[in-house]
C-alpha cells in the first residue's frame, strides 16, 4: 500500500522497485492511487509504466511495468502534496481495508504498509484502521541487519509496563515470536529475553520474566533470559540470538536506532499473515524534492519477500 498520497510513500515505493532486486524475491503489486504513482515517477525520474487495475488480476511479467490496484478511493484530481487532508485519510483507510482483504483471501502472500499520516486518518475518523501493538495480541518487531527486536509492550509508560508484565504474557509472547519465525523459514529460532531492570536483577525479572522464560523453554523453545538489557542487544548483533524480546518501547528502539537506523524495517506481528512497514513517516517537508531515501522501503520489500517465501532473514532457510 503506497502510503498517504501527500507524503513520500509513492516516491520511495517507485525508487525501491527501480532497484531491481525486489523482483528477485517477490512479485510486487501496489495498492493505492495510480495517479499518485505516476506523479512519483515524474518526480523521481524512474523509468516505468503504470498499469492500473480495478481489482486484483494476474500481475505483469514485465519488470518495467508497475501494477497498481486502484479502486477509485482517491479521485485523480485530489492529490495535494505535503499536507493532511480528510480525503487522503479516507483513501488510506480504504486501501488498508483492501490490503487486508487481499491478504486474507490469499491473493497476497504478505503486505507492506507505506508511510501513512495519522493526521489525515484522524481528520477522516479512521485512526482505528492502523494496527496498534497490544500486549498478548500484536507486537512491533524492528529489523536492522543482524539486530532484530520484538517489543512486549509499545507506547506505554514505564509505570504501566511494570504492571503489565506477567509470566503468562512473557511465555505467550515468546511462543508467538517463535511460531512466526518458524513460518519465516527459521527452523529453531534462538530467542533472547531482555530483563527489565539493571542487570536483570529486579523483582519483575525474578517473579515474572524468569518464570515466563522457563515455561517457554519447557515447551521446547530455544530461549534464554532474562538477560541484562545492557548486553543482550550486542549479543544478538554478534549472532548469538536470532531475536530479542524487549520489555518496552525505548529499550528496543534505542538499540535499533543506534545500531543502524537507515535501511531498517518493521514487522507488525498480529494479523494472520506477514505484515510489514517502514520506520519513518510521510516527510511532508521533502516531498517532491528528490531527497526521500528509499532504503527502508527497499529493505521492507526484500525482507518481506524472503520471509513470506520461508527463506529466513539471510535469504537462506535455516
Amino acid at each position: 500500500m503506497i502510503g498517504d498520497p501527500a507524503g513520500i510513500g509513492p516516491e520511495v515505493t517507485v525508487k525501491a522497485l527501480a532497484d531491481g532486486s525486489v523482483h528477485e524475491v517477490s512479485i510486487p503489486v501496489l495498492l493505492g492511487s495510480a495517479a499518485a504513482v505516476e506523479r512519483a515517477l515524474d518526480m523521481t525520474g524512474v523509468k516505468a509504466r503504470v498499469r492500473r487495475m480495478r481489482s486484483f488480476e494476474r500481475p505483469s511479467d514485465d519488470v518495467r511495468v508497475i501494477d497498481v490496484i486502484d479502486t477509485g478511493a482517491l479521485p485523480d484530481g485530489v492529490l495535494p502534496l505535503g499536507e493532511d487532508t480528510e480525503v487522503a485519510g479516507h483513501a488510506s483507510a480504504q486501501w488498508l481495508d483492501e490490503l487486508d482483504a487481499l491478504a486474507r483471501d490469499g491473493s497476497f502472500a504478505a503486505t507492506i504498509m507505506g508511510p501513512i499520516s495519522t493526521g489525515s486518518l484522524k481528520m477522516a475518523g479512521k485512526l482505528d484502521k492502523v494496527i496498534s501493538p497490544t500486549p498478548g495480541e500484536s507486537y512491533l518487531v524492528l529489523l536492522t541487519g543482524p539486530l532484530r527486536v520484538a517489543h512486549l509492550t509499545d507506547h506505554m509508560s514505564l509505570r504501566q509496563v511494570i504492571d503489565v508484565i506477567t509470566a503468562d504474557l512473557v511465555a505467550k509472547a515468546i511462543g508467538q515470536v517463535n511460531d512466526a519465525m518458524r513460518s519465516w523459514g527459521i527452523a529453531r529460532p534462538r530467542i533472547a529475553v531482555a530483563g527489565l531492570n539493571p542487570h536483570a536483577t529486579g523483582d519483575e525479572d525474578r517473579l515474572a520474566i524468569a518464570p515466563g522464560v522457563e515455561r517457554a523453554r519447557a515447551a521446547g523453545i530455544a530461549v534464554e533470559g532474562p538477560i541484562a538489557p545492557d548486553s543482550v542487544f550486542r549479543q544478538c548483533i554478534e549472532g548469538r540470538y536470532d531475536m530479542v524480546l524487549a520489555m518496552f518501547h525505548d529499550q528496543g528502539h534505542i538499540a535499533v536506532k543506534t545500531w543502524g537506523f537507515s535501511g531498517n524495517c518493521v514487522i507488525m506481528m498480529g494479523p494472520p499473515y506477514l505484515h510489514m512497514s517502514v520506520a519513518h513517516g510521510t516527510a511532508y517537508d521533502i516531498v517532491g524534492t528528490g531527497q526521500a531515501d528509499a532504503a527502508m522501503m527497499l529493505s521492507a520489500m526484500r525482507t518481506c519477500g524472503q520471509l513470506a517465501s520461508g527463506q529466513g532473514f539471510s535469504g537462506d532457510a535455516q
